[in-house]
């Protein structure tokens, strides 16, 4: 909300939630009934209200898409600052203005005669609606936002919108319901005009509200998308069309740049930033962003593509879950995992810095499912490969190597690529020291037996090493090879299926039938990438290893698969340290890096551990 919100700076549906469509809902169900029944009130703009506010919805998601893969990327970027958690919950309601839309459309339709029987096409009618806009609505509008700049008007309304300094195309919509409203009075100028001139018809109402769209989102995105040849062709053209960096200024600046979509007014009244065609040119000119560190990770279940940041924000900014109205989707589901099957190479889904170095999560398109199958495993090594040369070509210093890009079964650990590309300069880190690291110091102080469960790994022979050398004792059933003569005094043979013991080391294969024999408030602390499935709600389930970011880490806005926020995995933090350090080691196969001097080194660059239970 702005700073002392004023009168109506609340959705009136605001308690509805995601419940607010039901608002809608009668006149979606009224128009369609009509329509299908071959009534003779059927009428064609009343039954195109719905397909019209579905297509802002997928117009807008387009935008927002495209913009924060952009952003991801770093070309043509125009504020290279930080998104938050903040932002993300301040503008997760960016659909409440087309709620508002469709509420007015099926008011004009019912409140105006002339709003019936409206024929698909008119040229004149489009005409009449672009001198409209281009006088009364630009002209208006420029007057209503200087005023908005005052300080009554802009500590009780547009102080909200200004929040977000870096901009995102859903930022356009994100106002108090007063000040939209206004908008909307403002745009209804033209739409009026022609139904009451008896010019309107609906393809020529749906390019202006396309328009409207089209120019907030693209004004908002935060990379300059205009190419220069546009203005050279037609010069004009810059008085009427504005850019990204031209409005983005505007949030930067505050107190110039104010025009809607049109610059025209910013000229004639002296509130044009000098700056803006040199930021133009800036942003055309700006090189794609080089990684310091890229993180390779990859998708889960079918559902995980929606995780995405540059899908759903508000998914992706909470921690992932199976959602009960994603399975409606599924043939939009089905449609991504075919895409990202055609998509033969990885792509970027976030980046990061920290302490000016910079970081990005980049993604195989496979799925969990995929990196089970045999006959999948020689084409996801190449897609590994091609992103690890890919990364040396750029010249990044560590890639590492997360969920299932790493595995003794499947690339050795990662060794595969070392043994290919020996002169690598660029080190592979598979984190599982840090991992080591995180979890037994996630193991409570005090604690002298623990229990072992789960298929045997790398990370697990080092874990059960490391608890043995520090005199705690472990129950096993396969592990006498994992400890050296002397500790293994300290492993001793599993007896009542562990049921006396409060803290359990879980991995991969962990059953069901193994959890239901676990006492009454035991802590499960999982040393796999994946967590187990949780089966009891009396026992505690810590988060897969992983480490708290600190506050340097910045630009972080969405959940890392299903860790909470500003959580991120071992083996992510294992690269971003070994990149801070300038460690000219990799960490592959079987060695392992000094655990303690790992676990050191990243408290020491501000990690702190994650040891609340998994959400």
């Amino acid at each position: 909300m702005a700073s002392t919100p004023g009168i109506l700076s609340h959705w009136p549906w605001e308690s509805l939630g995601n419940f607010k469509y039901i608002i809608l809902a009668p006149f979606a169900v009224h128009s369609i009934y009509l329509y299908v029944i071959g009534s003779e009130e059927r009428d064609l703009g009343y039954a195109a209200v719905i397909p019209l506010l579905l297509w802002r919805m997928l117009h807008n998601q387009i935008w927002i898409s495209l913009s924060r893969y952009r952003t991801a990327k770093g070309n043509n970027l125009i504020v290279d600052k930080s998104l938050d958690f903040d932002q993300v919950d301040r503008e997760r309601n960016w659909d409440d203005q087309i709620v508002l839309n469709g509420i007015l459309f099926y008011a004009g339709y019912w409140g105006l005669k002339s709003g019936k029987n409206v024929p698909i096409w008119r040229t004149d009618g489009l005409f009449h609606i672009f001198i409209l806009h281009t006088g009364p609505v630009e002209f208006l509008y420029y007057w209503l936002h200087r005023a908005l700049h005052h300080h009554f008007l802009y500590s009780r309304y547009h102080s909200h919108h200004h929040s977000s300094i870096v901009t995102e195309p859903i930022t356009s919509v994100i106002h108090p319901f007063a000040e939209l409203l206004s908008y909307y009075v403002l745009f209804s100028i033209p739409m009026l005009s022609v139904v009451l001139s008896h010019t309107a018809s609906i393809g020529s109402l749906a390019l202006y509200i396309t328009y409207i769209d089209l120019m907030n989102n693209m004004g908002h995105c935060n990379f300059e998308v205009i190419p220069k040849w546009v203005f050279t062709i037609f010069p004009p053209l810059k008085y009427l069309m504005y850019t990204p960096s031209y409005h983005s200024l505007h949030h930067t600046q505050f107190r110039t740049n104010y025009a809607l979509f049109m610059p025209f007014y910013d000229y004639i009244y002296g509130t044009m930033d000098k700056s803006s065609d040199s930021l133009y040119e800036k942003c055309l000119n700006k090189p794609e962003d080089v990684p310091d560190v890229v993180h390779l990770t990859h998708l889960t279940t079918p559902q995980s593509v929606y995780h995405l940041r540059f899908a759903f924000a508000s998914l992706a900014s909470k921690p992932l879950t199976s959602k009960w109205y994603l399975w409606l989707m599924w043939p939009v589901t089905l449609w991504s995992m075919i895409m990202t099957w055609i998509y033969g190479r990885t792509f970027v889904v976030e980046k990061n810095t920290i302490n000016k170095l910079k970081a990005q999560s980049v993604a195989v398109p496979r799925y969990k499912i995929h990196y089970l199958l045999q006959w999948q495993r020689e084409a996801i090594n190449k897609l590994i490969e091609d992103a690890i040369l890919e990364a040396e070509e750029k010249g990044t210093k560590v890639v590492s190597l997360g969920l299932l890009n790493q595995g003794e079964h499947f690339n050795r650990n990662g060794d595969i690529y070392l043994e290919k590309f020996p002169k690598l300069k660029v080190k592979v880190v598979d984190g599982s020291s840090l991992a080591v690291a995180v979890v037994v110091n996630s193991i409570p102080v005090g604690t002298s037996h623990v229990l072992f469960r789960g298929r045997l790994s790398k990370v697990a022979y080092a874990i059960v090493s490391a608890l043995c050398h520090k005199g705690i004792q472990v129950e096993y059933e396969k592990l006498k090879k994992a400890v050296s003569t002397e500790d293994s005094s300290n492993l001793t043979l599993s007896t009542k299926g562990g049921s006396n013991q409060k803290i359990w080391l879980v991995g991969d294969d962990l059953t069901e039938r193994e959890q239901s024999v676990a006492s009454k408030g035991t802590v499960f602390i999982p040393f796999t990438q994946f967590p187990p499935k949780k089966t009891r709600k009396d026992c505690i389930y810590l988060n897969t290893p992983s480490m708290v970011a600190p506050k340097s880490f910045e630009n972080m806005h969405s959940c890392e698969n299903w860790l909470p926020r500003r959580v991120i995995s071992a083996q992510r933090v294992a690269g971003i340290v070994h990149a801070l350090e300038g460690w000219n080691v990799n960490e592959c196969g079987d060695s392992l890096f000094d655990i303690d001097k790992v676990w050191e080194a990243s408290l020491q660059h501000g990690f702190q551990p994650a040891i609340t239970p998994a959400a």
